[in-house]
Formats: C-alpha cells, sequence, structure tokens
C-alpha cells in the first residue's frame, strides 16, 4: 500500500519516508499541500496519507477538507504535527483526519496507528463491494444480466424528457422469443434458460453504446433508442431478427432454432407517454405474431393531448 507524506521540514520528511519504508510501504513524498492535495483526489492516488499541520500552498486542515470533498476512494489521514493541545485535537477531528499524532513520532505507535488505516480501508472496500453486487441485483435481470424491467422504465421516462427538451425522437423496440414454451417443453427448463442468455446476447450485439437492452419479463426484450427515428429503429429490429434466424444459439452442447418477433414504435415531436409508446410498440408485436412470426412489426403511438 502507498502512503503519501506531505511536510514542509526536509528532515522530519526524511525521517517518517525512511521509517515508511523500512515497514514496507512504497512512499510517496510532497513538500508542499496543494502537491498533497493533487496526489490524493486522484483515482489511483495514495489510499493513506500522513500530513503535517503547517504546510505552504495549504495546511493540513485544508488538505484533510480537500481530501473528504474530491477523493473517491476514501483517504486514511494521520495529521502529524508539534501542535498539541486539546483545541487543535478538536480542529484537526472537525476537518475529518483519522488520527491525530504529536511530533516526533513514535514508530510502533505509528506502526500500530498504520495497521488500523489498512484494517479500516480493506473493510470498506469490503462494504463497497458488497453495496455495489447489491446495487447491480436491484438493476439487473439475475438470467441475463441486461437491465431490468424497472431500471428500463426509469430511463425511458428520463429518456422521453430528454427527447422533449431537445425536440428530438425516441425509439422502443419490443421483442418476444416466438414459441418459447415449446423450446422448454422440448429441452427443458434449463436449455430455456440457456436459450434466453443466448438471445440477450444477440440482441445486445445491434445496438450501440448509446442505446439500452433490458429484459422485459419472461422471454419479452425491450429495447430503448435515444434519438432513433422509426425508420432507423425499424433496421435496428430487422437486424436483431436477422441475427437470430441467421443460425441456432447455442444452449451449452444443443443447438437451438431460435425466432423472434419485434413491434416498433416511435415518438413523434410533440411527445408520448412511456404507456403509450409501449403499448405501441406491444401492439406492433402483435401485429408481427399474428402476421406469421419472425418478423418486424411497426405502430405509430397515438400523440397524448
Amino acid at each position: 500500500m502507498r502512503i503519501l507524506i506531505a511536510d514542509d521540514d526536509p528532515v522530519s520528511r526524511r525521517l517518517l519516508e525512511v521509517a515508511l519504508v523500512q515497514m514496507g510501504y512504497a512512499v510517496v513524498v510532497v513538500s508542499e499541500g496543494l502537491a498533497a492535495i493533487d496526489a490524493l483526489v486522484a483515482i489511483d492516488g495514495p489510499r493513506i496519507a500522513i500530513l503535517d499541520w503547517m504546510m505552504p500552498g495549504a495546511d493540513g486542515l485544508a488538505v484533510c477538507r480537500a481530501v473528504r470533498q474530491g477523493a473517491a476512494p476514501y483517504v486514511y489521514v494521520i495529521l502529524l504535527t508539534a501542535r498539541d493541545s486539546q483545541a487543535d485535537m478538536v480542529a484537526a477531528l472537525e476537518a475529518e483526519a483519522d488520527e491525530f499524532l504529536t511530533k516526533p513520532f513514535d514508530a510502533i505507535e505509528l506502526r500500530g496507528r498504520l495497521n488500523t488505516a489498512e484494517r479500516i480501508l480493506k473493510l470498506q472496500e469490503g462494504l463497497l463491494r458488497a453495496h455495489d453486487a447489491l446495487q447491480h441485483q436491484a438493476s439487473h435481470d439475475h438470467l441475463t444480466g441486461l437491465w431490468n424491467r424497472r431500471m428500463i422504465l426509469q430511463q425511458l421516462e428520463r429518456e422521453l424528457h430528454r427527447s422533449v427538451r431537445d425536440r428530438s425522437e425516441l425509439a422502443v423496440i419490443l421483442a418476444d422469443v416466438d414459441h418459447f414454451k415449446q423450446i422448454n417443453d422440448t429441452y427443458g427448463h434449463a436449455t430455456g434458460d440457456a436459450v434466453l442468455q443466448q438471445v440477450a446476447v444477440r440482441l445486445r450485439s445491434v445496438i450501440r453504446d448509446h442505446e439500452y437492452l433490458a429484459r422485459y419479463g419472461g422471454e419479452e426484450f425491450l429495447f430503448l433508442l435515444p434519438g432513433c427515428t422509426a425508420m432507423n429503429a425499424a433496421g435496428v429490429a430487422e437486424r436483431a431478427r436477422a441475427s437470430l434466424a441467421a443460425n441456432p444459439v447455442m444452449a451449452g452442447d444443443q443447438p437451438v432454432s431460435v425466432r423472434v418477433s419485434l413491434g416498433v414504435a416511435a415518438t413523434v415531436e410533440s411527445g408520448v407517454g412511456p404507456e403509450v409508446l409501449i403499448a405501441a410498440a406491444d401492439a406492433a408485436l402483435y401485429q408481427a405474431k399474428t402476421g406469421g412470426r419472425d418478423r418486424v412489426g411497426y405502430r405509430s403511438p397515438a400523440v397524448r393531448a
């Protein structure tokens, strides 16, 4: 783990650097506060900082406040200073320093504080990973890894507001795997799940980075295409259909022939509500299903009054 030392006293700075290197740390050394801020707020900056209180550019308290406002991930800050009054300690803690040590430092005490710092940082990393995992579970479909219904509907609301503000079009495509019950009945539900995973991969391959795809429910998928006209959306839908019609998907070692029907709907300049837009795509999908499946339908949504 890297540690930053910020101290304008060269003797004190060198003594601390030698001690930290002997403890096995990689050390970054600066002599003034502004350089310390730049180093600590960087994404790959040191995760532990030992700051002198009085420094040119910015003092230790100012560095600590700046780091708390701008650093991510968390930086563990130890304030090392000759100032040792109770008022000084309170000021350091109010600036959100994690530790307050007085000069001259005791190497054994410093090692103990650094062990605490490492333990806290590792604990925080674990909590962040758990938080990210929970967020992912809440926003993504567990089977396909795509966004879930809730997330795509939230994004649809945002994109509809943007399309009204920018006077731009927005399209959605509702896709449904044809005869999916027959796939489950023929090959079993485990193979059916594997088919849905491969369908997701094929469908995702036809969209761009600023476009969205979600598992809408069961064997249905919803595309959200900001800034896309009805004609362009129909082209995306046709590419999605063809990507599955061209070759069977591999569900483990089992090749399975899969077809999809798709319904396209796009906003007009005056805008429509999300329910109206999705209802239009659903009607277009029904049109494709009743027309023989493995095809693309289109329906223009009614404009909201």
